[in-house]
């Protein structure tokens, strides 16, 4: 096989973090400037078609021939840029993705970043100056007098900048092949590479919006705010009632209270407790209303979506590097509002917001605001003739994590009725099952079951109590260490996987032997040429987890810390990072989950059910009516796993015209 690394430089119209990949190059003003290779690590090569030059016939050729792989850093821009460029598409199995490769070795996003994580020599990294050329030669400009009013720079107007751009281009195409040279003891499964090729066929494929309900809804969205907003200036004289300063000022001026913050969950509670009353209360209730940040999705949609009505690229493969989950990208499905209207009453709610009918809105179902949240969802529809085929895994972490620990009774659970809150329950309190059901006193521990299987599993305690919202369940605070106690009593063997998790792991870094627990292995893997250490745990599908640099350390109560470097969750930056037993378990279990996902999307694709996205553990088909067959995905998505056995998995669903959540 040969190997051709490849780099472009493009320009569009398009706000590409704002439309995607899609639109961008389905803008008609969409043009490849520069087109940077190398064939099998020889020198790079630069062919400037912004100024007429054109692909050597072999490399025009060679784009769709199958001796020759391609690889490229975010691989599915070149793919879908040149296969616009070349008037069809290319072969998608024929690609590589540099960056995938360095998410699945644990690294970071993005050229620049993935080249520090790896030390890379400074003139191996981007040169600095990048961003600031592609501002000039690959967006808009704005038309001024000094640059005679033009709204795109070409390289006629900069030809020191436009030999500049050409060496950055030639640049990313070294460091794209430093980067796989350096994680080739490393190398990315076959099977991933073909999940990855699959995920570009989803997120080329895209899904259907409803754009008469975005534009409804961005309307009333635009009136409503703007009522509430003169209703707040009328209150409170404030210039800018929306601002939290002057919004804290002004209530505490009125209660003659200290409000701690204005965030979500502390109005919401003030309003729940009626700490305030009168205007102040009234000010609180628009300030929920303006927060409402969830419509903010409509904009999102409008912006992204394509001329055939479909938004495309909604999803991130390996997104979550530290298990390789899938993450949400432009629109976010990841984290779409919740839908609490009934569905008998969602056609109505939905005809409303069509209508642009606000008030209808407000006297049906309450806040506009909050409605229009609801309803973000079911802005995915079926393509036209078709329906949607929604279904996803039942309490699928739940099951993992018993099945990875041998927690029988749980499984036993699952295996048979699947009411694992009333069954934790019972186990917790000694309550016979048959007891914990509506109408009885004993039901009410269903809720102390509920929350402490969603809470629990991954060595958490009361803290994780409270953030599951247990106080809010009127569960009180000092009965939340007995719960805490009463479901690891009940759950032994998920307890001691975390503590055989947590000595393997440091038994690996201290000594580097591997060290196998219930079907997991703890490998030090090591690429001294390269200065790659990781820590590595193979799961049951053989994939692997990638823990670079580990190291033991203390952590605060005297015991051994592990420690590696990773991309911190909340800075987003490449630093070290602490670990323990819980937290690998929880890794492990949600990378087991997202595996059985993973292999149900391409037995699915391969039984001819289109994804056209998939949130968590939920797949999205778009198919006609006469294929709609919930039953045949249901089986498809519960057949036994290979490499699992012995896990007792269960799905459900529904079909319908728009995307909803049961």
């Amino acid at each position: 096989m040969k190997h051709l690394s490849i780099d472009i430089e493009t320009f569009s119209s398009e706000p590409i973090p704002k439309t995607g990949l899609y639109k961008y190059v389905q803008s008609r003003d969409f043009e490849v400037l520069l087109f940077a290779y190398s064939l099998d690590s020889g020198p790079v090569e630069i062919v400037d078609l912004a100024q007429g030059e054109e692909l050597p016939a072999w490399v025009a050729q060679a784009l769709f021939d199958s001796d020759y792989v391609k690889h490229a850093y975010n691989a599915a821009f070149e793919w879908y840029c040149l296969s616009k460029f070349c008037g069809r598409p290319l072969p998608i199995e024929q690609w590589r993705d540099t960056m995938l490769h360095g998410l699945y070795c644990g690294l970071t996003a993005g050229l620049d970043a993935t080249g520090k994580a790896l030390n890379l020599p400074a003139d191996k990294q981007k040169m600095s100056v990048g961003k600031a050329l592609i501002r000039y030669f690959c967006v808009p400009c704005n038309p001024t007098k000094a640059n005679g009013g033009r709204t795109r720079n070409y390289p006629k107007h900069d030809p020191e900048k436009w030999a500049l751009f050409k060496q950055y281009c030639q640049g990313d195409v070294t460091t794209e092949m430093e980067i796989d040279r350096r994680l080739s003891a490393f190398p990315v499964p076959e099977a991933i590479e073909k999940q990855w090729q699959t995920d570009l066929r989803i997120n080329a494929r895209g899904v259907a919006v409803d754009m008469e309900l975005v534009q409804g809804a961005l309307e009333i969205a635009g009136k409503t705010h703007d009522r509430l907003m003169q209703e707040a200036i009328g209150i409170t004289g404030l210039q800018n009632p929306n601002s939290i300063a002057q919004l804290a000022k002004w209530l505490e001026e009125t209660t003659g209270e200290t409000l701690p913050d204005l965030r979500k969950d502390t109005v919401e509670q003030m309003l729940k407790t009626q700490a305030v009353t009168g205007s102040a209360e009234r000010m609180l209730e628009i300030r929920q209303e303006l927060g409402k940040t969830s419509t903010k999705k409509y904009n999102a949609i409008e912006a992204a979506v394509c001329a055939d009505g479909r938004v495309r690229g909604l999803l991130q493969f390996y997104g979550a590097n530290r298990t390789g989950r899938w993450a949400g990208r432009l629109v976010q499905v990841q984290n779409l509002a919740r839908t609490y209207i009934d569905l008998k009453y969602l056609p109505m709610a939905r005809e409303a917001v069509k209508k642009r009918d606000g008030e209808k809105l407000k006297v049906l179902f309450g806040s506009p605001m909050d409605t229009l949240s609801q309803l973000i969802r079911t802005s995915f529809i079926a393509g036209d003739g078709n329906v949607l085929v929604d279904a996803d895994f039942s309490s699928i972490e739940a099951r993992v994590i018993a099945w990875l620990a041998g927690e029988e009774w749980v499984l036993e659970v699952f295996r048979t009725h699947g009411k694992i809150y009333e069954a934790t329950a019972s186990q917790m309190f000694g309550v016979p099952i048959e007891k914990i059901k509506k109408g009885n006193p004993e039901y009410a521990l269903r809720q102390r079951g509920k929350v402490a299987t969603l809470a629990l599993g991954y060595q958490g305690g009361v803290g994780a109590l409270i953030q599951m919202g247990a106080l809010n369940m009127g569960i009180p605070e000092e009965d939340l260490q007995d719960i805490v106690y009463r479901w690891r009593e009940a759950n032994k063997r998920i307890v001691d996987l975390w503590y055989r998790v947590e000595k393997a792991a440091v038994a690996t870094i201290q000594t580097g032997k591997q060290t196998g627990v219930n079907g997991l292995l703890f490998t030090r893997e090591f690429d001294m040429a390269n200065g790659l250490d990781y820590m590595t745990i193979t799961l049951p599908s053989q994939r692997k987890l990638y823990y670079a640099f580990p190291s033991l350390g203390t952590n605060q109560w005297d015991r051994p810390s592990i420690n590696y470097r990773g991309v911190n969750q909340t800075t987003k930056r490449w630093e070290s990072l602490e670990t323990y037993g819980g937290k690998l378990v929880e890794n492990v279990v949600q990378a087991i989950a997202r595996d059985c996902l993973a292999l149900t999307i391409e037995k699915l694709e391969a039984a001819g059910f289109p994804i056209v996205f998939h949130v968590h553990d939920e797949v999205v088909i778009d198919c006609p009516v006469s294929m709609a067959n919930l039953d045949a995905v249901v089986r498809i998505m519960t057949e036994p796993i290979p490499w699992a056995q012995g896990l007792p998995l269960n799905a459900d669903g529904w079909v319908g015209e728009f995307f909803r959540k049961d």
